[in-house]
C-alpha cells in the first residue's frame, strides 16, 4: 500500500515537474519573440535625442525633420502588409527573423547616412522590420500562450517595448553632450544581433504547423509548451477543429462572416486610437516640446528619459492586472486618466504658467498622462487584436489594424509640428484630449472582455453571432442550436 502510494507521490510529481519545464519553455520562447518589441522600441524611441544633431549635422529644417521622424512609420505601414504572405508561408517565426535582418540593414543605413535622403532610407528599412515584427510577434505569442496567461505574455511585449525606448532615451542622455547621434543610432546593432539568434532558436507556431499540414511537428511543440501529451493532443484536436471549418481565406471570411467584419473594425479602431491618444507623438518630439516650453537642451533630454521610465513602469503595473482586472477595465482607467490629464496640461499651457511651478506642473501631467496611456491604452489593444480575430482571418485582420497604427503614427507624425505651429501648444493636446474620450467611448460600448477564455471559445461565440462586446462569455445555445451570451439566457427563457 505505500509502495503504491510512494508510486503515486511520484507520478503527480514528475507530471508537475513537467508542467514547470513547460511554462519555462513558453516564457522562454515567448521571451524571445519579444525581443521584437525591444528593436521595435529602440528603433522608435532613439531619434527623440538624436533628432537635433541630426538636423544640426546634415541641415534638416523642421518640416524634414518631421519627415526623418515619420519616414519609419510610413516603413513600418509597409512592412505589417508585406508580413502576411512572409508569416503565411514562412511562418511568424520566419516573419521575425526578416525583421532582424532588416533591422540590421537599416541601423547600418542610419548611423553611416551622409544626407538626409540615406538617412530616411534607412529609417524606411527600420520601418519595414519594425512592421514585420509589431505583426508577427504579438500573433506568435499568441499562438503559443495558455489562455490563462495569455494577456499577460502579450503585455510582456509591450513591456519589452517600452523598455527599449527607455534604453534608447538613456543612451541618447549619456551621447548627447558630445552631439554623438551616430554612435545613438549604430549601438542598436548589438541587441539586433541577440534578437536575430534568439529568434533563430524559438520553434514555429503550432498552429501554424497545422495549417500547414506539419502535424507531427505541431504535437511535438505543444508537448514543450503543455508539459504532457494528453494535454498536447487535446489543444491540437481543437486546433484542427477550427481549421477544419469552411471558412475560406481572411478575404472570403471579411465578405461571408458579420462577426468578423465585426472584429475587423474593432481591430482597425483600437490600432487607430491607441496613435490618436498622443503617446508616441509626445515620445518622439518630447526634447523638441521641452525646449519650446524654455527647458535647456540637457534637461529636455533627462525629462524625456523620466517619461520613459514612467512609460515602462505603468506597463509593468499593466502586466500584473490585465489577467486579474480584465482588458475592459484597464482601457476605461486608461483613456479616463489620459483625457482628464491632457485637458489640464492643454489648460496649464493656455494659462502660460511659469517658473518652477509651471515646469513642475509640464512634467507632473506628462508623466500622469503617460501612466494612465500605459496602463491600458498601450498593451490593451495588442492584446485584444490578437485575441478577437478567428484563426483564418487572424493574419489578414492583425496585418490591416497593425497598418491602421502605423498609418495613423505616420501621419500624426509628420504632422504635429506644423500643426502645433497652427493650433498653438494648449490646441494641440486639447485635441488630443478629444480623441482620448472618443477611445473611452468605443470602450464602453464595443470592447469585449476576453480574460480567460481561449482563442476557440472566442471564434466559436463570434460564429455563433454573439453580439461584438459579448464575444468574452460564455454561450449557451436554444433548442434550435443558435447560440446566445449565457447571461441573456434568463431574458429569453
Amino acid at each position: 500500500m505505500a509502495r503504491e502510494e510512494g508510486t503515486e507521490s511520484h507520478k503527480t510529481g514528475s507530471l508537475q515537474e513537467k508542467k514547470e519545464h513547460a511554462r519555462h519553455n513558453a516564457f522562454l520562447f515567448a521571451g524571445a519573440a519579444g525581443l521584437a518589441g525591444l528593436m521595435f522600441g529602440l528603433d522608435t524611441g532613439v531619434i527623440a535625442g538624436a533628432l537635433k544633431f541630426i538636423g544640426l549635422d546634415l541641415g534638416a529644417d523642421e518640416r524634414t525633420q518631421e519627415w526623418i521622424v515619420s519616414s519609419l512609420m510610413l516603413g513600418a505601414a509597409i512592412g505589417s502588409l508585406l508580413a502576411i504572405p512572409v508569416a503565411k508561408y514562412r511562418g511568424r517565426r520566419g516573419a521575425m527573423l526578416y525583421a532582424g535582418f532588416l533591422f540590421l540593414i537599416g541601423t547600418g543605413l542610419c548611423a553611416l547616412a551622409q544626407s538626409v535622403a540615406m538617412m530616411i532610407a534607412g529609417r524606411v528599412v527600420l520601418g519595414v522590420a519594425v512592421g514585420f515584427a509589431s505583426f508577427s510577434a504579438p500573433l506568435y505569442i499568441a499562438e503559443i500562450t495558455e489562455k490563462k496567461a495569455r494577456g499577460k505574455m502579450i503585455s510582456l511585449y509591450q513591456l519589452v517595448i517600452t523598455g527599449g525606448m527607455l534604453l534608447a532615451m538613456f543612451s541618447d542622455s549619456l551621447l548627447a553632450y558630445g552631439g554623438h547621434w551616430r554612435w545613438m543610432l549604430g549601438i542598436l546593432a548589438v541587441p539586433t544581433v541577440i534578437f536575430i539568434l534568439a529568434t533563430l532558436n524559438v520553434p514555429y507556431s503550432p498552429r501554424w504547423l497545422v495549417s500547414r499540414g506539419r502535424r507531427k511537428e505541431a504535437s511535438h511543440v505543444l508537448q514543450k509548451l503543455r508539459g504532457t501529451r494528453d494535454a498536447a493532443e487535446a489543444e491540437l484536436a481543437r486546433i484542427e477543429k477550427n481549421i477544419r471549418r469552411e471558412q475560406g481565406n481572411g478575404f472570403t471570411l471579411l465578405k461571408k462572416s458579420p462577426g468578423f467584419r465585426k472584429t475587423f473594425v474593432l481591430g482597425i479602431t483600437l490600432q487607430m486610437f491607441q496613435q490618436l491618444a498622443g503617446i508616441n507623438i509626445l515620445l518622439y518630439y518630447a526634447p523638441h516640446l521641452l525646449e519650446h516650453l524654455h527647458f535647456s537642451s540637457s534637461a529636455a533630454i533627462w525629462c524625456t528619459t523620466l517619461l520613459g521610465f514612467a512609460n515602462m513602469a505603468a506597463t509593468g503595473v499593466a502586466i500584473l492586472l490585465i489577467d486579474r482586472w480584465g482588458r475592459r477595465p484597464l482601457l476605461l482607467l486608461s483613456t479616463a486618466v489620459s483625457t482628464v490629464s491632457l485637458c489640464i496640461f492643454g489648460l496649464v499651457l493656455f494659462m502660460k504658467i511659469d517658473g518652477m511651478a509651471g515646469s513642475i506642473a509640464i512634467i507632473g501631467l506628462l508623466v500622469v498622462f503617460i501612466l494612465g496611456f500605459a496602463t491600458g491604452e498601450g498593451p490593451v489593444p495588442w492584446t485584444m487584436c490578437t485575441e478577437i480575430q478567428p484563426l483564418k482571418g487572424r493574419g489578414l485582420a492583425i496585418a490591416c489594424s497593425t497598418f491602421a497604427n502605423w498609418i495613423t503614427n505616420w501621419l500624426i507624425s509628420n504632422v504635429f509640428l506644423s500643426l502645433m505651429a497652427v493650433l498653438g501648444d494648449y490646441g494641440i493636446f486639447w485635441l488630443l484630449a478629444v480623441f482620448n474620450a472618443m477611445f473611452f467611448v468605443i470602450t464602453l460600448l464595443f470592447v469585449p472582455e476576453t480574460k480567460g477564455c481561449s482563442l476557440e471559445e472566442i471564434e466559436e461565440r463570434l460564429n455563433n453571432d454573439v453580439r461584438l462586446r459579448d464575444i468574452g462569455q460564455p454561450v449557451s445555445h436554444d433548442a434550435d442550436g443558435k447560440g446566445f451570451p449565457a447571461g441573456a439566457a434568463a431574458e429569453r427563457g
